[in-house]
C-alpha cells in the first residue's frame, strides 16, 4: 500500500492587480495584509477556489437558502453528494435540513481536502494608482466625465496547495471508484497549471513560474512560507535546507520557467529543476499511481 497519501505544491506565478477588496467613493483598493512595517496584496484564496472550479466547470453542484426571514445563508442542498459533485468532494461543505416530522433537522459538514493558502504577493505594494475617466464615451455627447482611481500592483505571488489524497471520493457511506478518485486530481492539477483569471475586462495569466512538492507521508505544507524573491532573485537558501531531509528530497519535483529570474542558471543547477509541465506530469503519474496501489 502506497503510504504518501499527501500531496503539497507551494507555487510561485505573476500577476497584477489580481484581486480588490471593498473601495469606498471613486477609489478601488487591492486586497492588502502587511508584514512588519510593509504592505503586501493578496489573492484571496475564495478567489483562487473559484477560478478553479470555474475553470474545472464544477460550477453545478446545487444550493439552496437556508435560514428564516432575512438572514438566510446560500448553502449547498441537502440532496447533493460527492459522488455527483467533484466540488463538494475536494472543497467540502455545509450543508443545513430543518426539522420536519420525518427529521430533526441539523447541518451536515464536510472539511475541506484540497486546501488553498491565499496567494500573497512576494514584492511590497508601493501604492501605484491608476486614474480612469470614461472620456472616450463622454467625449461623443461633450458630456462631463468622473476620474475614478484605482490601486494597482504588478508583482510575484505565493501560494500553498495541499490534498489529502486518502479522503477523496469518500464520505461516510458513499464510496466512489478509484479511477473517479485519480481523475479529479488529476483534472484539478491540469487547472492549476494553466490557470487563469479573469479582472476588470483582464485576463491574467496565473500558471506558475515555479512550482516544488510532491507526494509525502507526513501531510505537512513543507514549502509554504519558504518562497522569496527580492530583486528578481529567488532565495533558494530555505529550499536547500529542506532538501536535506532524505525523506522530503526523494519525493519532491520542482519545476522552473526558465529566463524569468535573474539567477535562473544558478536554480536550475542547484535545485535540479525540470520544466513545470513536467512536474505536472510527473505529479499526474503518481497520483495515478496512488490510487493504483490502494
Amino acid at each position: 500500500m502506497n503510504k504518501r497519501d499527501g500531496l503539497t505544491l507551494s507555487i510561485i506565478l505573476k500577476a497584477e492587480s489580481a484581486n480588490y477588496g471593498e473601495g469606498y467613493r471613486n477609489l478601488t483598493v487591492l486586497k492588502k495584509m502587511m508584514k512588519g512595517e510593509k504592505t503586501y496584496t493578496y489573492i484571496s484564496r475564495q478567489a483562487l477556489r473559484y477560478n478553479i472550479i470555474d475553470q474545472l466547470k464544477w460550477n453545478n453542484t446545487p444550493v439552496e437558502a437556508q435560514g428564516s426571514g432575512e438572514s438566510k445563508v446560500v448553502q449547498f442542498s441537502p440532496t447533493a453528494t460527492i459522488k455527483d459533485y467533484p466540488e463538494i468532494d475536494l472543497f467540502g461543505y455545509m450543508k443545513t435540513t430543518s426539522k420536519n416530522d420525518d427529521s430533526k433537522g441539523g447541518a451536515q459538514t464536510r472539511s475541506a481536502v484540497v486546501r488553498l493558502s491565499n496567494a500573497i504577493s512576494l514584492e511590497p505594494f508601493e501604492g501605484d494608482m491608476d486614474y480612469l475617466t470614461n472620456m472616450g464615451l463622454a467625449s461623443r455627447e461633450g458630456l462631463n466625465n468622473a476620474i475614478a482611481q484605482s490601486e494597482i500592483h504588478h508583482s510575484y505571488y505565493g501560494y500553498t496547495i495541499t490534498i489529502d489524497l486518502d479522503r477523496i471520493g469518500i464520505d461516510g457511506t458513499i464510496e466512489i471508484s478509484n479511477a473517479e478518485r485519480a481523475k479529479r486530481v488529476v483534472d484539478f492539477l491540469k487547472t492549476v497549471e494553466f490557470l487563469y483569471r479573469d479582472i476588470r475586462g483582464r485576463r491574467e495569466n496565473l500558471s506558475p513560474l515555479f512550482i516544488i512538492g510532491g507526494l509525502y507521508e507526513r501531510k505537512n505544507p513543507y514549502f509554504e512560507h519558504r518562497l522569496m524573491v527580492e530583486q528578481n532573485n529567488l532565495n533558494i537558501e530555505p529550499i536547500e535546507e529542506l532538501l536535506l531531509i532524505d525523506e522530503i528530497k526523494k519525493n519532491t519535483h520542482i519545476g522552473l520557467l526558465n529566463g524569468i529570474f535573474t539567477n535562473s542558471k544558478e536554480i536550475e543547477k542547484k535545485l535540479n529543476t525540470k520544466t513545470i509541465h513536467q512536474v505536472f506530469e510527473n505529479l499526474e503519474k503518481e497520483v495515478k499511481d496512488y490510487y493504483e496501489s490502494n
